[in-house]
């Protein structure tokens, strides 16, 4: 028991944040996409092609 946890629980909260990774840096990747093109549509908006 560790910091009043059995271990079965450790095993599981290891496997959720084991799993989470792969979402969490698809949704990272998304999220720089994203404000990408907001910051292009923004400048194209004012009309500051550069």
């Amino acid at each position: 028991m560790f910091l009043g946890i059995e271990w079965y629980w450790w095993l599981a909260i290891g496997a959720v944040v084991i799993v989470s990774i792969p979402f969490k840096i698809k949704f990272m990747k998304w999220w720089n996409h994203r404000q990408q093109q907001k910051k292009k549509n923004w400048t194209r908006k004012w009309g500051d092609d550069e």
